[in-house]
């Protein structure tokens, strides 16, 4: 994009003292209180996000469901009316375009939340294959998705009146702040929580509900700063970092989101192939030992020798230590337990590998 968005509360956000940065294309509010006690709050009580930059599509028309089904990889048929599935939009070589969220309508339409800069490339290449009678559109600015994430989160969406006797990753329409409101289990931390999605103009009307009620219950706002601590912790892949066109979903360890026995999805055949061959890299989890800040794109080594490259670096609120998402190439026979040192700025900072996550996810 040539110039910025901006989600529909930022004049909200600019009056709660908020830190901005640019994400996806879009300016979005990064801290509040600061990035330690916001991750805190939503481990111990509860946080709200404005995720409004996330996107949003339509796939409507006869038989949508199925059409959505032979495109994205997970398997539609194991889900109905009323819950949402993630799933992944891939090239025919495997590479990943794009992790989003389906939310099931009906047969007939599936609303679907990708990521903020890959909205576009989404929608133009379902579209570009669409049936006649199906229709894919661009719905960036139909809703605001607000994410309430936090042991405490039921109790303050209740206390509004939300429905919450949600299982995980199912969704319903209500009401909050007397506006209609889609209301989805689901969320980006780890913890017990849920996504609610106004229309764009109702925004603020929830917002203005939903902060008093989280601070009230010991919560606090919460930035893209502890949303990116959060997930990182549980070993969640970011776009751009765990995934993308030169990472396919078996390296990064989203095979389980990929509907093997599908008659068809972009990139079934190169897929398939890969699984039957191993990949060539997987991603691990590495923990600093020592000291050490562990960032993206630093080279991972076994003694002297490069064994991988990390995507996603972290200092862990939760741990008090450094932690990060490395792919470590196959061939250099690496357990979890091992060993490795990862190269800061020519200082090598022993790490453990070990599967993701770091911390202990909430029951779902």
């Amino acid at each position: 994009m040539s110039e910025l968005q901006h989600g529909p509360l930022e004049d909200r956000h600019r009056a709660l003292g908020a830190s901005f940065a640019e994400f996806g294309g879009w300016l979005m509010p990064v801290s509040y209180a600061g990035t330690v006690s916001e991750h805190h709050a939503t481990r111990t009580a509860v946080g709200l996000f404005d995720v409004s930059h996330l996107g949003k599509a339509l796939v409507r028309g006869p038989g949508a469901a199925a059409f959505v089904n032979a495109t994205l990889t997970n398997d539609l048929g194991r889900v109905g009316p009323g819950q949402a599935q993630y799933t992944l939009c891939c090239t025919d070589r495997g590479g990943v375009i794009d992790d989003l969220i389906a939310y099931y309508v009906s047969d007939d339409e599936i609303f679907l939340i990708p990521n903020a800069a890959n909205t576009a490339t989404v929608v133009a290449a379902l579209a570009a294959v669409a049936p006649a009678g199906i229709t894919v559109t661009d719905e960036h600015r139909s809703r605001a998705v607000l994410a309430v994430q936090g042991p405490r989160s039921t109790e303050v969406l209740a206390g509004l009146g939300v429905p919450t006797d949600l299982g995980y990753m199912s969704w319903t329409d209500g009401e909050c702040a007397g506006v209609p409101v889609r209301v989805c289990r689901t969320g980006y931390t780890g913890e017990h929580g849920y996504e609610l999605l106004p229309a764009w103009a109702d925004a603020g009307a929830v917002f203005d509900a939903l902060e008093p009620a989280v601070t009230a219950a010991g919560g606090q706002l919460a930035g893209l700063g502890a949303r990116d601590t959060l997930r990182t912790e549980m070993g969640y892949p970011l776009h751009g970092h765990e995934l993308s066109l030169d990472i396919t979903a078996l390296q990064a360890g989203c095979g389980w989101a990929v509907g093997w026995r599908k008659d068809a999805f972009w990139g079934r055949e190169a897929m398939l192939a890969e699984k039957a061959a191993g990949p060539a890299r997987r991603l691990r989890g590495l923990r600093a030992v020592g000291r050490g800040v562990l960032r993206a794109d630093l080279t991972v080594l076994s003694g002297d020798r490069p064994v991988g490259v990390t995507t996603s670096g972290t200092f862990s609120p939760t741990l008090k230590v450094g932690i990060a998402l490395a792919l470590i190439d196959s061939a250099a026979g690496i357990a979890d337990g091992d060993r490795v040192s990862v190269d800061v700025r020519g200082r090598a900072v022993e790490c453990e590998v070990l599967k993701p996550p770091f911390v202990a996810a909430a029951p779902k």
